[in-house]
């Protein structure tokens, strides 16, 4: 078995199961013919062996640790390892037919992302380590799964860093243009080819029943960034009069089937969410309840301040056209944006706007997207619900 020896601050981590290794911690590599995505055991400097993992030179992240125990990393290990986290699931099918079953290092497969829709499988495969292991992969969703078909949209942003070409195609069976999924009794309408992520923002599932609870009949909402108007369409059903803004117009014609498969109706409006909020504030627009969900401004630590700042602008208009004992609810998917970042944003906010803000609920991630408090990167969806008042 090939060898890589690392330095004593990365092994500590590992003892703690934290699952990289990054390159300027490798001290020493047994290079005879090793290439990107090879299994390798990891060493401490003394000799004690720390786990097994896949490395990539290419990669900052130069090994992944798939065990920290001595194992064979065949298809019977990924069977084993999807089993595992299909069962862990398993709960989540008595309110939903769709949800992520495979979520990297959460799930202990780092690389490799799975979500589940009525049936089909679309998967990301977005390392060298893991492109390397593909067949048995697949074999294993399949021994593991009853599957329709599946599909495989793996991150450009990824496997650039890790030296692959971009993969999107079918795999294997049939796999539709669209999907029809059920969220506690809502049906939604998913774009598996061509749409961003895997389909379907399946992390937001316990934060729409959240959001929607405190959403009451005749409430005027604006669901900024509303994609395929998921907060929106459970807004609406709770009686309100619904706006979902997006800058994109195919997913705001999704929202609209969307509202039509639901028997309920919704307002869609095409525009840049800073530009609709700050039109709003001029034209003395009012709402109930403003729902603010951006992609991730910040994907590195040096973006950080630029997002935060964006945020705040969000909030604070976000404020200014709320009602008296208003909702705001606003998210990040960033993991270096944290909650108490947040916090922090949201207090400035509310001081320039003269209004007290209420926590009514801290809003994160939902079960079929782990967070292992071991790995801080898995944490990567924060919110906060507030109460607006003066």
């Amino acid at each position: 078995m090939k060898k890589v020896i690392i330095k004593k601050s990365s092994a500590a981590k590992l003892a703690s199961y934290f699952p990289w290794v990054y390159d300027n911690e490798i001290l020493e590599v047994s290079s005879d013919g090793l290439k990107a995505g090879d299994i390798v055991e990891i060493f401490t400097k003394k000799g004690a062996f720390l786990g097994t993992g896949y490395y990539n030179p290419q990669s900052v992240i130069s090994v992944r640790v798939l065990s920290f125990q001595r194992e064979e990393i065949d298809r019977q290990f990924f069977v084993e390892k999807i089993r595992k986290a299909f069962e862990a699931r398993r709960d989540i099918l008595k309110i939903t037919d769709a949800f992520r079953v495979v979520y990297s290092e959460a799930d202990g497969l780092p690389g490799l992302i799975a979500d589940f829709y009525n049936g089909f499988l679309v998967i990301q495969i977005n390392t060298a380590g893991m492109e390397q292991r593909r067949e048995m992969i697949i074999d294993a969703f399949r021994q593991v799964i009853d599957l329709k078909g599946i599909y495989e949209k793996s991150d450009s942003r990824s496997r650039e860093k890790e030296g692959l070409g971009t993969e999107e195609q079918l795999i294997s069976g049939e796999v539709p243009a669209r999907v029809n999924i059920r969220e506690n009794g809502i049906s939604f309408l998913v774009e598996i080819k061509g749409s961003q992520k895997t389909g379907f923002y399946l992390d937001q599932r316990r934060n729409r029943c959240i959001t929607a609870a405190r959403i009451g009949k005749d409430m005027q909402v604006f669901d900024i960034f509303s994609n395929t108007g998921a907060f929106g369409i459970y807004a609406a059903k709770q009686g309100a009069r619904v706006k979902a803004v997006d800058v994109s117009l195919p997913a705001l014609d999704i929202a609209l089937e969307n509202a039509l498969l639901n028997d309920v109706q919704i307002e869609t409006v095409r525009s840049d969410a800073f530009d609709f909020l700050d039109d709003a504030v001029n034209r003395g627009s009012r709402a109930d309840a403003v729902i603010l969900d951006p992609p991730p401004f910040s994907r590195s630590r040096g973006a950080r301040q630029g997002a935060i700042s964006g945020l705040k602008h969000l909030v604070l208009q976000g404020l200014r056209v709320l009602n008296e004992g208003g909702l705001l609810a606003v998210f990040s998917c960033s993991h270096h944006v944290s909650v108490n970042d947040l916090m922090a944003l949201s207090l400035e906010a509310a001081q320039d706007t003269r209004s007290r803000l209420e926590v009514t609920d801290f809003l994160f991630q939902d079960v079929d997207h782990p967070y292992i408090i071991n790995i801080p990167q898995s944490l990567y969806l924060k919110g906060l619900l507030f109460r607006k008042h003066h």
